[in-house]
C-alpha cells in the first residue's frame, strides 16, 4: 500500500486520470519541481501558533514538532484492512526469531507442536494460500523465518486482502515484514541472551547500530544464534483387513532426536538524501547463514508378521548434516519529476542449500541390513525489478481512508514488475551403494520467469467515504527437466523430461472505508478482490522420490507411496469478499470485527493413486498434486487492544489485546462431514496483558495463544485428526535505567503432548479392503529465555 499523502500538504491539481497517467508516462522529460507532499509514515512539520500580533518579530518563537504514526494510526488511515504490529509489540517478549511473535497475531497459526512453529499461515491456510512477503519482495524458498530476529524488524504488517501494489498471490492474505529503517537518531543497541529447552542451552547475540553522516542514514542489523534442542516421540502403525476382520500389521517406533545448529545473519538499509525534494538512494544488502546437525535413534518393535515387500529393521540411527546461506542486495531509487513521484527497485539474490542424511538399519541377529545415503543440494539464482510511479490529484484538503476534509483526491500507482530465477537440484538417494533411480540424472533444472503490470487509485470521495480500486495482470512461465534418461526409462518419461507450464491471472481489486460519523473514528470496510495461487516449482517438475521403506523392486501401499510432479497443474483462483468494522479508542485502543469468505476455483490437493511408472518393474502407489475442483471457506475475525482504565475509570492501566478467529471450509468433491481444507483448523485465539508496576522499574505480561483440535477429512475413507494446542507465554522486563534492562521469557508454560492421527480405508491393489491407521505422539518442553539489553 502507497503510503498516504498527509491532506494539509496535498498538491493542488484538479487533473483528471487520463491526465495523471499522462504525466506518469512523460514523467522523464517534465521540467517543474513541485514540493513533494509529506508521506504519512514521515515527521510532519507544525507550527504552532504564532505570539500575539503586537508581540516584536524578533520575539516570537516557532517551535517544529512530528514524528511517526503510531500502529493504530497507519491501520486506521489505511483504505485496505491490515493490520500493523510496530517496535513495541516485536520487542515486548524477547522472542528468538520472527516465528515467534507471529504466532500471536491476529488470524496467525502455524503448525507443529507447541513451541516448534513453522511457516505461518492466515486462516489457517498453508502451503502457499498466505503471501509472505519481506520488505514487499517474495521470501525466496527454502527461508526460514527463524533465522530473522525481531531486532531486525521494523514493523509487521498483516493485510487481509489482496491490493494490486502487494501482489494478487494472497487467497488467505499477506504478512509483509518490514526490516529496519534508517533514521537521524544515534542507536547502538546490543541484545545478549540465553535460552534453555529440556536441558539444551541456546545462547544468542543481536546488535542494531543506526547513524547518520551528512545526507546518508544507515541502519545495521545482526545476529548470531546456536539453538540447541532434543526431542522425542513415538509412533503406531496398524493394518486391518476390514472384511475378514484380521490384523495384517502392528508396528510400533520410538525415537529420540538431538539438533544442533549455527547461524549469523545480517541486514541493513543506507539511504542517501538526494536534494531537498524527498529524492533518495538505498541499497540494502541482506545475508542469513545456518548450519545444522542432527543425530537419532530409533526402535522398531512388531506387534504382527510385516508383510512381503516391507523393509524388515528392528533399530537405526541416522545423521543429518545442512547448510543454507542466502545473499541478497536491493537497490531502491525515489525521485520526484514534477507531480510525479518514481521508485524504481532492483534486487538480486542467490541461495544455496546442501542436505546430506545418512540412515543406518540394523537387526538384532544379522547386524546391518540396509544403509541408505542422500545428498541433495539446491541452487537458486534470482533476478528481480520494478518500476512504480505514485501520482496524487484532487482539492486542497482531500483525504484518504483515514483523513477526514475535502473530496475528489486520488492517489494514484502504477507499476510493472518482473522476476526471474533459475534452479538447479541435484539429488542422489543410494540403498546399500546402489542408486534407487539410476534412470534419471542427478540433477533437475527449472527456470521461471513472472511478470506483472497493475493500476491502483484511491479516492477520498468525501469525508465519509474513500475507495480503492485495482487491477493487476500476472503472468508466470515455468520451465523445467525432470532428468529422465533415455534408453534407462520408458519412453514415456523421456517425453514428458522436460516440461513448461504457462498461466497468466488478470485480477481486479475492490476496497472501500465508510465512516458512519466523520467526526468520529469509527470504520467499515467493504473488499471484494480476485486472487489466486500459482503451482509452487517442486509440484510441477519433480525428480521422483522413492518410499524409503519399500524398495523399488516391489510395491509399495497407498499410505507409504512415493512422490512425483505434475506439469499440467493449473493456479487456483478465489473470488473473495471482506466486510470489517472497526473502533477506535480514545488514547490508542481498537476494537474490530471481520467476516470473509472465499470461493475457490481448481483446489490442488495431492492424490495417492497406483501408476505404472518408469523407475519399477512393478506398479508403485504415486502421490502428485492435482486440480481436484472447487472449494469455499468462511470465516469471522475478531481482536481487540485497548487500556483497562479506557473501560473502567480508576483501573490500573493494564495493556489488555485479545484476537478469536473462527473458520469453515468445505471441498465440494468430497463428501462431509469434516471436508475442510487441508490443515484449517476451525479456531485459533489469543489473550494478553502486560502491565507496569509504578513502584519499582518492572513489567510483566503475558499470553495464552489456543488452537482447538480438529478432524479433516481428505477423501472417501481418509482422515487426520490434529490434537488441540495451547502455548502459555510469560515474561518479565527489568529496567535498570535507561540503558540497561533484563528481560525473562517463559514460552510453553504448560508443556503438552502433541498427537496427529491419520486413518486410510482403500482398496488395495489385490482386491481386499484394507484400513491403515497411523498416529504419533511427541512431548513438548518449556523454554526458559534470560536477555541483557544495552544501549551503548
Amino acid at each position: 500500500m502507497p503510503q498516504r499523502q498527509n491532506p494539509r500538504h496535498r498538491l493542488p491539481l484538479r487533473a483528471t486520470w487520463a491526465h495523471a497517467f499522462a504525466l506518469t508516462a512523460t514523467a522523464a522529460t517534465a521540467q517543474t519541481v513541485t514540493p513533494p507532499a509529506a508521506s504519512a509514515s514521515a515527521p510532519v512539520a507544525r507550527p504552532r501558533p504564532a505570539a500575539a500580533a503586537s508581540a516584536p518579530a524578533a520575539a516570537q518563537r516557532i517551535e517544529i514538532t512530528g514524528g511517526r504514526n503510531t500502529d493504530v494510526d497507519e491501520r486506521r488511515q489505511s483504505t485496505a484492512a491490515k493490520i500493523v504490529i510496530g517496535r513495541e509489540e516485536i520487542d515486548k517478549f524477547g522472542d528468538a526469531n520472527v516465528g515467534e511473535v507471529l504466532r500471536r497475531l491476529p488470524g496467525v497459526t502455524t503448525p507443529g507442536a507447541p513451541g516448534r512453529g513453522g511457516p505461518p499461515r492466515l486462516r489457517g491456510l498453508g502451503n502457499g494460500f498466505t503471501q509472505l512477503l519481506i520488505d514487499g519482495q517474495r521470501v525466496p524458498p527454502g527461508f526460514s523465518l527463524e533465522s530473522l530476529t525481531p531486532d531486525q524488524v521494523e514493523r509487521i504488517e498483516v493485510l487481509r486482502a489482496p491490493t494490486a501494489e502487494t501482489g494478487a498471490q494472497a487467497i488467505a492474505g499477506t504478512i509483509n515484514i518490514i526490516t529496519r529503517e534508517g533514521y537521524k537518531r544515534r542507536l547502538n543497541d546490543l541484545r545478549a541472551g540465553i535460552s534453555d529447552e529440556n536441558g539444551k542451552r541456546s545462547p544468542g547475540l543481536n546488535w542494531t547500530h543506526n547513524d547518520s553522516a551528512g545526507d546518508l542514514t544507515y541502519n545495521i542489523s545482526g545476529g548470531a544464534f546456536a539453538p540447541r534442542r532434543a526431542s522425542s516421540a513415538a509412533s503406531r502403525t496398524t493394518v486391518t483387513d476390514i472384511d475378514a476382520g484380521t490384523l495384517l500389521e502392528d508396528r510400533k517406533t520410538t525415537s529420540s532426536t538431538a539438533e544442533k545448529r549455527f547461524g549469523t545473519n545480517i541486514t541493513g538499509r543506507l539511504q542517501w538524501k538526494l536534494g531537498e525534494g524527498g529524492d533518495q538512494l538505498s541499497l540494502s544488502p541482506t545475508l542469513f547463514h545456518t548450519e545444522a546437525h542432527s543425530d537419532s535413534q530409533f526402535n522398531l518393535v512388531r506387534a504382527a508378521s510385516a508383510r512381503p515387500g516391507t523393509q524388515l529393521y528392528d533399530d537405526g540411527t541416522t545423521v543429518g548434516d545442512s547448510r543454507f546461506t542466502n545473499a541478497r542486495m536491493g537497490l531502491n531509487w525515489r525521485q520526484r519529476v514534477g507531480p510525479v513521484r518514481l521508485e524504481s527497485n532492483g534486487t538480486g539474490g542467490s541461495f544455496r542449500s546442501v542436505n546430506d542424511t545418512l540412515r543406518t538399519e540394523n537387526t538384532r541377529s544379522t547386524g546391518v541390513v540396509r544403509v541408505l545415503s542422500d545428498h541433495a543440494a539446491v541452487r537458486e539464482n534470482s533476478l528481480t525489478f520494478s518500476l512504480k510511479a505514485t501520482g496524487v490529484t484532487g482539492a486542497e484538503g482531500g483525504g484518504g481512508g483515514g483523513g477526514g476534509g475535502g473530496s475528489e483526491a486520488h492517489n494514484l500507482v502504477s507499476g510493472a514488475e518482473i522476476d526471474a530465477s533459475r534452479r538447479i537440484e541435484t539429488r542422489k538417494t543410494l540403498q546399500n551403494g546402489a542408486d534407487l533411480l539410476a534412470g534419471f540424472d542427478d540433477s533437475l533444472q527449472a527456470r521461471a520467469v513472472r511478470t506483472a503490470a497493475y493500476v491502483q487509485d484511491e479516492w477520498a470521495v468525501n469525508p465519509s467515504w474513500a475507495v480503492q480500486g485495482g487491477l493487476r495482470w500476472e503472468g508466470i512461465d515455468t520451465r523445467g527437466d525432470n532428468g529422465a534418461v533415455s534408453g534407462a526409462v520408458s519412453a514415456a518419461a523421456v517425453g514428458e523430461r522436460s516440461s513448461t507450464n504457462r498461466s497468466s491471472v488478470l485480477t481486479p481489486l475492490f476496497h472501500a472505508v465508510w465512516k458512519p460519523d466523520p467526526k468520529k473514528q469509527d470504520r467499515v470496510r467493504l473488499s471484494l478482490t480476485r486472487s489466486y495461487r500459482p503451482p509452487a516449482l517442486g509440484n510441477l517438475v519433480a525428480k521422483p522420490s522413492i518410499n524409503r521403506d519399500y524398495p523399488v523392486t516391489d510395491t509399495n501401499t497407498f499410505t507409504s507411496p512415493d512422490s512425483a510432479g505434475n506439469p499440467n497443474l493449473k493456479p487456483e483462483l478465489a473470488s473473495g469478499i471482506d466486510l470489517a468494522f472497526e473502533r477506535y479508542l480514545d488514547g490508542g485502543g481498537v476494537l474490530s470485527a471481520n467476516l470473509f469468505h472465499r470461493q475457490i476455483a481448481d483446489l490442488m490437493r495431492g492424490v495417492t493413486s497406483l501408476e505404472t511408472v518408469s523407475w519399477s518393474t512393478t506398479q508403485r502407489y504415486v502421490r502428485r498434486m492435482r486440480n481436484i475442483g472447487d472449494a469455499s471457506t468462511s470465516g469471522l475475525e475478531m481482536d481487540a487492544k485497548f487500556r483497562l482504565n479506557q473501560l473502567i475509570e480508576g483501573s490500573p492501566g493494564v495493556d489488555l489485546r485479545a484476537n478469536l478467529s473462527l473458520y469453515e471450509s468445505k471441498v465440494k468433491d468430497v463428501p462431509g462431514p469434516n471436508n475442510r481444507l487441508d490443515q484449517q483448523a476451525k479456531a485459533t485465539g489469543n489473550i494478553g496483558a502486560d502491565y507496569r508496576l509504578r513502584a519499582v522499574p518492572l513489567t510483566l505480561g503475558g499470553n495464552v495463544n489456543w488452537v482447538p483440535g480438529y478432524t479433516t477429512k481428505t477423501d472417501v475413507g481418509q482422515f487426520s485428526t490434529v490434537s488441540t494446542k495451547a502455548v502459555w507465554d510469560a515474561y518479565l522486563l527489568w529496567t535498570f535505567n535507561p540503558a540497561v534492562a533484563l528481560r525473562l521469557l517463559s514460552s510453553n508454560l504448560d508443556p503438552r503432548d502433541y498427537t496427529n492421527t491419520g486413518v486410510s480405508e482403500v482398496q488395495v491393489k489385490s482386491g481386499a479392503n484394507e484400513r491403515t491407521s497411523s498416529s504419533s505422539t511427541g512431548p513438548s518442553h518449556t523454554n526458559w529465555a534470560l536477555r541483557l539489553e544495552l544501549k551503548l
